[in-house]
C-alpha cells in the first residue's frame, strides 16, 4: 500500500470539495490538514505497534474495519462515519488531542473543531485501507507492525524527509527529530 498515493488521491478536487463544503472551509485548508494529520496518525500507529500489546490492539482495530468499502474514496468520504472517526482520533491521540489539533489548527488557519472534523472523516478510511491490506495479506499482529513501519518509511519517517519531515518541522518543538516526545507520549494506549 502506498500511503503517499492515497494522500494524493484524497487531495483531488472532488474529495477536497466534499470535505471543505461539509466543514465550511477552503479546499486548500483541507489539503493541508491531510498532509499534516494523516502522517501523524500513521506515525502514532507505528509507534504503538512497536510493542506486542500495541500491535495486537491495532490488529484488532484493523479487523473491525477490514471489510469497509474503501475503493471509491469519494463515496466513502461522502458517507464517512464522523462519530467513529472521532472515537479513533480520541484513542490515537489520547488525552493530548487538543494539543495536536491546536498545532495543526495553527498551521492551517482553522479552528480545532474544524481540524477534528476533517480528520474524523479520514481516520476511518485509514483504518479501512490498512484493515483491507491486513486481510489481503493475511497479516498477524507482527505483520501489522511491519506494515505500519513500512508506511512510516514511505512517508520519510526514518530519514526525516518527505511528509514526515514536514510534520516534524511543526510538531518537533525541541528539534530532536522525534515528534512523539514533544506530544508527551500522547500516542500511548492506541485502541487500548
Amino acid at each position: 500500500m502506498d500511503l503517499i498515493d492515497l494522500i494524493k488521491q484524497l487531495n483531488n478536487d472532488d474529495v477536497l470539495g466534499q470535505v471543505s463544503k461539509s466543514m465550511g472551509v477552503k479546499p486548500q485548508q483541507v489539503k493541508k490538514v491531510t498532509q499534516l494529520g494523516l502522517p501523524t496518525l500513521v506515525e502514532a500507529m507505528n509507534r504503538n505497534a512497536k510493542t506486542q500489546e500495541g500491535a495486537r490492539s491495532l490488529a484488532r482495530a484493523l479487523e473491525q474495519h477490514q471489510d469497509d468499502e474503501v475503493d471509491d474514496l469519494s463515496k466513502y468520504i461522502r458517507h464517512a462515519d464522523a462519530h467513529d472517526g472521532e472515537k479513533i482520533l480520541r484513542h490515537v491521540f489520547s488525552d493530548k488531542s487538543e494539543r495536536v489539533e491546536n498545532r495543526i489548527a495553527k498551521q492551517t488557519g482553522l479552528d480545532m473543531s474544524q481540524v477534528m472534523g476533517i480528520l474524523a472523516q479520514f481516520a476511518p478510511l485509514i483504518l479501512g485501507l490498512l484493515g483491507k491490506e491486513k486481510k489481503q495479506r493475511n497479516l498477524d499482529y507482527t505483520g501489522v507492525a511491519d506494515m505500519t513501519s513500512s508506511l512510516t518509511n514511505q512517508l520519510g519517517g526514518e530519514s526525516g524527509s518527505g511528509l514526515m519531515g514536514m510534520v516534524s518541522q511543526f510538531l518537533d518543538s525541541d528539534q530532536d527529530g522525534d515528534i512523539m516526545d514533544d506530544l508527551g507520549g500522547l500516542f500511548g494506549g492506541l485502541f487500548g
